[in-house]
């Protein structure tokens, strides 16, 4: 597969986020870090928040120094789990969007969003059960995403991941 240059101009910018130039140590300092809501960053978008996956996953990327801005959110609970997140002195700016008609104002200018969206696999339930459930979700984000911020990376976990990404990939084709 051959890349366009915008796609290796954003790979480019990616890499240079993840491999910081450290002086002889690759620990990082506090001077490395951004102020509150300071210097530029990524922007990045959970969808999905409140969820198993989405909770630590929001935490996780809360405490990362490269992200700027976080914002969180799910069908149900995302302003609970804004709140809790919005408690750690880190430099993200944390807000948090509740339910379909703010969708889009949590994907305006995300670089990145991570889409750990959808129900569980309950006992019982099959691949295609769950699929048939999490297949609307994932295609009702992705149009959202095309729309909202189509340069972002996308990070597509929601189960089974096998037959959600090609829906996405048909999404964003268009």
């Amino acid at each position: 597969m051959e890349f366009s240059s915008e796609a290796n101009q954003r790979i480019a910018r990616l890499a240079a986020h993840l491999q910081p130039q450290m002086e002889e140590s690759s620990i990082l300092r506090r001077a490395d870090c951004r102020a509150k809501g300071g210097s530029p960053g990524f922007k990045v978008a959970i969808l999905g928040a409140a969820g198993g996956i989405g909770q630590p996953l929001a935490m996780l990327m809360k405490m990362n120094p490269l992200v700027s801005v976080l914002h969180l959110y799910d069908v149900v609970n995302s302003p609970g789990v804004t709140a809790d997140l919005s408690h750690m002195d880190t430099g993200a700016v944390v807000r948090g969007f509740l339910g379909q008609p703010q969708l889009e104002s949590a994907l305006t200018g995300m670089d990145l969003v991570i889409i750990p969206a959808g129900v569980p696999r309950k006992p019982g339930m099959t691949r295609d059960d769950l699929f048939n459930i999490n297949a609307g979700i994932v295609k009702t984000l992705c149009e959202g995403v095309a729309k909202c911020c189509p340069n972002a990376i996308v990070n597509l976990i929601s189960n089974p991941v096998n037959s959600t990404v090609p829906i996405a990939a048909e999404v964003f084709k268009k």
